[in-house]
C-alpha cells in the first residue's frame, strides 16, 4: 500500500487490504474512513472485515461510501462530520485515492482554503482536481486538463474490455483507442472455481493490469463517474472528460454482498466462503480439505449471475474430494437455488443429475437465501411455491458457500445506457446500443439472453470489434452474435460436462461428438478447462488471436 500525505492530520491511500492495518496503526491513524461502496470489486474486503480488524487494533472505522466522480452537498458535509467528530489522524482510502482526497478538498474548499491552494496540495500528492472543485471558468480553463478524445473508447480493463482493444487492433492501426480502468490487478476468474477445489493456486489466476494492456492502447487509470452520450463524453471520477468517435461499454458486473443480510459481516469465517472473491476462494478449499463430517450447503441467486454453473461446481468438487478421502458418508450436501432447475439448458441435466445421486446431495429449488448468522451458523432462505406465496426455510451449516446476488455497476444503472433492469442495453445480434448508434457493449454487464461467462465474451469480442469498425468504414458486413456461451461443469476431478450453448438454449458445441460429447462427462473437457483453457485466455483471447471465434459477416445489420 503506497500512503499519500495530504498533511499532518491527513493521508490518503488506495483500497486497503486487511494487512495494511498494522502500518497505519503504526503511524499513530486513529480513523479510517471507507469512501468505497462494498462489493466494487471481486478482490476488495467488506468494510466489515476491515472495521473488524481496525478494532482490533485500536482504530474506528467510518463508511461514506460515494460513486465516482459524484460528490453532493450531503457526502461532503457527513464528510466534515467526520473530520470534526472523530479523532484524528485520519486516513482515507477508496479505489484510487480520488474520491477520498476530492471529499477533503471540498470540504477545505466549503471551510473557505482557497481553490488554487488546494489544487496545489493535490497535486503534490499525484492528484489533479481541477475539473473536481468548483470554479468560475477563467480558473478551470487555466489550471485544468483539456478534456482528450479517442476514436474509440472502452470502459473496463476486464476479459471482454482488453478481448476487444485487441480485436480492433488486429484489424486496424488507424484509430486511437483507450481504455479505461482503476484496478492493477486483471484477474482469470473462471480460474477461481478450481481454486476452490485445491487444483489452482489463487497467485496463478492474476497478473497486472499494465502488462495486458495491448500495445498502442491508451490506459487511462480512472474510475467513470457518468456518461454523457449526447455530447459523446465520459467523465471520469476527478470530472475529467474523455471524448469519444465510438464507445465500447464492458464494465463486468457487480457482486451484491450486501445482498443478503449478514454475509457481508460472516465472509471469511464461521465457515462462510464464496469462490466470487479472489481473496476466499482458498479458504473454500481450507474448509473443504479439512471438513471430515457435519453440514455442507451450497447456494445459488436469482438470474442473471456470472457463470451460471459456478455454484455448483463448488459443491461437485467439494463432493468429490470428500468421496476420495473416504468422508462422504459423513457429510450431508444441501444445495438451495433460486431458480425452479438444476441447469438452464436441459440437455446437460441428467448428467449432472448422475452426480447429484452420487453425493447424496439434497435439491431446494425456488430457495433465496436472505440471510445469514455466522456466528450461529445459520442460513435462512426464502420459498416461493408455484402460486407465488412464499415462506422462511432456515437451515443450519458448517460449511456454507454462498453466490451472491448480482447486479450491473451502480454507475451503468443510473445511467441513460442502461435498461429497466439496469444492464446496458443492447441489440443481442449486433451489440449495438438500441438508442445511441456510436456505442457497443459486451461481457458481463449488457442485457443480451446469453450465458455471462469468459467464453461468451471470447466469442463477442471480435464480432463487436467488426461491427464498430464497419460503422466507420473500415470493416464490411455485420457480424452476427449467436449468444454463444460454454460453462465446463467440473463434475469430479478429471472429469467435465463442457455445456456450450447459445440463445435458447441451442446447443452449440464445438467439436463433433466422436470427440467430445457435452452431454457426458469426459477427461478431455477437463483437460480443455485445466491445461488449454488458461493459456488460451491470456496468450490468445487477450491478444487478439481469435481462435475459433472469428466472426461471419453478413452484409446488413437488419436481425
Amino acid at each position: 500500500m503506497q500512503i499519500v500525505t495530504v498533511n499532518d492530520e491527513f493521508t490518503i491511500s488506495a483500497q486497503i487490504q486487511l494487512e495494511d492495518l498494522e502500518l497505519l496503526a503504526q503511524r499513530g491513524i486513529r480513523t479510517v474512513i471507507c469512501n468505497r461502496p462494498d462489493g466494487e470489486a471481486s478482490d476488495q474486503p467488506t468494510l466489515s472485515e476491515i472495521s473488524a480488524e481496525a478494532d482490533r487494533l485500536g482504530i474506528k472505522t467510518a463508511y461514506l461510501p460515494v460513486k465516482p466522480g459524484v460528490y453532493p452537498d450531503g457526502d461532503i458535509s457527513a464528510f466534515a462530520d467526520v473530520l470534526a467528530s472523530m479523532e484524528s489522524p485520519f486516513h482515507a482510502f477508496c479505489r484510487t485515492g480520488t474520491r477520498s482526497i476530492s471529499l477533503w478538498a471540498l470540504t477545505q474548499m466549503a471551510a473557505g482554503t482557497s481553490r488554487a491552494a488546494l489544487l496545489e496540495l493535490a497535486t503534490a500528492a499525484g492528484y489533479d482536481l481541477s475539473n473536481t472543485l468548483p470554479g468560475d471558468a477563467a480558473s478551470r480553463a487555466s489550471t485544468g486538463s483539456p478534456a482528450t478524445h479517442y476514436d474509440v473508447l472502452i470502459v473496463g480493463g476486464g476479459a471482454a474490455g482488453i478481448a476487444v482493444a485487441s480485436s480492433i487492433l488486429k484489424r486496424t492501426d488507424k484509430l486511437s483507442v483507450a481504455i479505461v480502468d482503476p484496478a492493477d490487478v486483471h484477474y482469470y476468474q473462471p480460474g477461481w472455481t478450481m481454486v476452490g477445489g485445491g487444483i489452482f493456486e489463487a497467485e496463478d489466476t492474476a497478473r497486472t493490469m499494465g502488462s495486458l494492456i495491448p500495445k498502442g492502447v491508451d490506459w487511462i487509470k480512472a474510475a467513470v463517474g457518468q456518461f454523457a452520450p449526447e455530447s459523446r463524453q465520459v467523465l471520469l471520477e476527478n470530472s475529467q472528460a474523455i471524448g469519444y468517435e465510438r464507445l465500447v461499454v464492458a464494465a463486468g458486473l457487480k457482486l451484491d454482498w450486501s445482498g443478503v443480510e449478514g454475509l457481508v459481516e460472516s465472509l471469511g469465517r464461521n465457515g462462510v466462503t464464496s469462490n466470487y472473491r479472489y481473496d476466499l476462494a482458498p479458504y473454500t478449499w481450507k474448509l473443504v480439505s479439512s471438513m471430515r463430517s457435519g453440514k455442507a450447503v451450497f447456494t445459488q441467486p436469482p438470474m442473471p449471475i456470472k457463470c451460471a454453473g459456478a455454484p455448483q461446481k463448488a459443491l461437485y468438487l467439494s463432493a468429490d474430494h470428500w468421496t476420495r478421502q473416504g468422508v462422504l458418508k459423513d457429510i450431508s450436501i444441501d444445495f438451495f437455488n433460486a431458480g425452479a432447475a438444476l441447469f438452464g439448458v436441459k440437455d446437460y441435466v441428467p448428467a449432472l443429475m448422475e452426480y447429484i445421486d452420487r453425493y447424496q446431495a439434497q435439491l431446494h429449488f425456488s430457495h433465496n437465501l436472505t440471510r445469514i448468522d455466522g456466528e450461529n451458523c445459520r442460513a435462512v432462505f426464502t420459498q416461493t411455491d408455484g402460486e407465488g406465496n412464499s415462506a422462511e426455510v432456515e437451515t443450519d451449516f458448517d460449511m456454507i458457500h454462498v453466490c451472491p446476488p448480482q447486479t450491473a455497476p451502480d454507475f451503468i444503472r443510473e445511467s441513460s445506457l442502461a435498461d429497466a433492469a439496469g444492464w446496458v442495453d443492447v441489440d443481442q445480434n449486433t451489440l449495438r446500443h438500441k438508442r445511441f448508434d456510436d456505442i457497443w457493449s459486451l461481457g458481463d454487464v449488457m442485457n443480451a439472453p446469453n450465458a455471462k461467462t469468459a467464453a461468451a465474451a471470447r466469442m463477442q469480442a471480435p464480432i463487436v470489434a467488426n461491427n464498430l469498425l464497419e460503422s466507420l468504414e473500415l470493416a464490411k458486413g455485420i457480424a452476427h452474435y449467436n449468444g454463444y456461451g460454454s460453462c465446463p461443469l467440473t463434475v469430479e476431478r478429471g472429469k467435465i460436462v463442457l455445456a456450450e450453448f447459445g440463445y435458447g438454449g441451442k446447443l452449440l458445441p464445438s467439436f463433433p461428438t466422436w470427440i467430445l460429447n457435452g452431454k457426458r462427462p469426459s477427461r478431455l473437457a477437463w483437460l480443455l478447462k485445466e491445461q488449454i483453457l488458461p493459456p488460451v485466455y491470456w496468450k490468445a483471447m487477450l491478444r487478439g488471436k481469435e481462435w475459433m471465434v472469428s466472426p461471419e459477416q453478413s452484409k446488413t445489420a437488419n436481425s
